[in-house]
């Protein structure tokens, strides 16, 4: 079909073209008298004949480069093709009124330049200003939207705000919090504030295939939390115009709210320590709920891969806890028994140190 198309507007192109320029052939080879020749039909009529003849040779170089173009554009964000084109139109625009002003002006060269270099130029830095501050523009349409919707929040007392969990982002994406909210460990009202759902949505709709995966299990997330768990969901359609970091904006919520920020963010974590914030982080209850493991206790293994330093072997338990085993290198690819000497742990996760037995 693109090739179909493609060939009619080369016979489109030639016709009009031959129009133009095979009456002056026809002077050339001195074919200007004869009537039957030298009308406006038969020159389409060989200007399109000429162009189809080209179309043999110049349509699969066309059709791929259309194709190129077509993936380009699918693979681009929704906004980022929006918010480009809206700045290449109003480049456009600009240069179409100096265009106007311009050709008042009785200098031929600069009636017939000057609009063109003028249209390329204001057509590009439209777009490149469109695409690159594409996040700005978007705050900006949606900030009277925002205000009007925003609903003042007023401080509660501690008592009530304890029962306010705000999700971030990472938490969301992370996606275990809906099977904490399942087994009913996370009670009271989840707030989803409406800057990290677009933040959530910004990242499905990324160019990069990991971001725009990320994003969507994080909208999955939420709808399985709307329709399939039993737990209260309110939205914050409130926004904080003067912040720009979507973790400062939650910090500030969650102050006016007294709410718990639940996060598995290890900066988030320590930003709300700091600045007197709860905080339940997801990590933290994951380790929480892993199995003791105390010096002396003897573990069986398979040893994975290489460690950092110097005949140390890295393994795993089940969880996904890393343990390093002194002069386990030599044991790679095998199930050893090993001895625990000492135990890691952080918020970040948890490490075990061991030695082979």
């Amino acid at each position: 079909m693109l090739r179909k198309i493609v060939q009619i507007c080369f016979l489109i192109l030639g016709g009009t073209i031959g129009i133009f320029f095979i009456p002056s052939l026809f002077k050339l080879v001195s074919l200007d008298t004869v009537i039957w020749i030298n009308n406006p039909y038969v020159s389409a009529i060989i200007g399109a004949l000429i162009f189809y003849l080209i179309t043999f040779w110049a349509v699969d170089h066309i059709v791929n480069i259309i194709k190129w173009m077509e993936d380009l554009l699918i693979k681009a964000p929704v906004t980022d093709i929006i918010f480009g084109s809206v700045g290449l139109i109003s480049g456009l625009i600009v240069a179409f009124l100096a265009g106007l002003a311009i050709n008042q002006m009785e200098l031929p060269f600069i009636k017939s330049f000057v609009p063109i270099i003028l249209t390329l130029i204001l057509g590009y830095l439209g777009f490149q200003v469109g695409f690159k501050r594409r996040d700005e523009l978007f705050n900006l349409f949606t900030m009277n939207r925002a205000a009007k919707k925003q609903v003042a929040v007023e401080p509660m007392s501690t008592e009530q705000g304890s029962n306010i969990k705000i999700l971030d982002t990472s938490v969301i994406i992370d996606g275990r919090i809906a099977d904490i909210c399942q087994t009913g460990f996370l009670d009271g009202v989840i707030v989803i504030p409406q800057f990290v759902l677009a933040e959530l949505q910004h990242i499905a709709d990324s160019s990069d295939t990991l971001k725009r995966n990320r994003g969507r299990r994080g909208l999955d997330i939420l709808n399985r939390l709307q329709k399939e768990i039993d737990v209260e969901i309110q939205m914050y359609e409130g926004d904080f115009e003067e912040i720009q970091e979507v973790d400062s904006k939650l910090v500030k919520l969650a102050k006016l709210t007294n709410g718990l920020l639940v996060t598995n963010d290890y900066n988030l974590n320590k930003v709300c320590e700091f600045q007197q914030v709860g905080v339940l982080n997801i990590n933290d209850l994951a380790n929480a709920v892993k199995p003791v493991v105390i010096p002396g206790e003897e573990m069986h293994v398979l040893m994975i891969k290489d460690g950092k330093e110097q005949n140390q072997g890295i393994a795993y338990l089940d969880d996904g806890t890393m343990i390093v085993v002194e002069d386990g290198k030599n044991y790679i690819g095998q199930q050893i028994n090993v001895v625990v000497t000492s135990v890691l742990q952080t918020s970040a996760g948890r490490m075990i140190f061991a030695k082979s037995k």
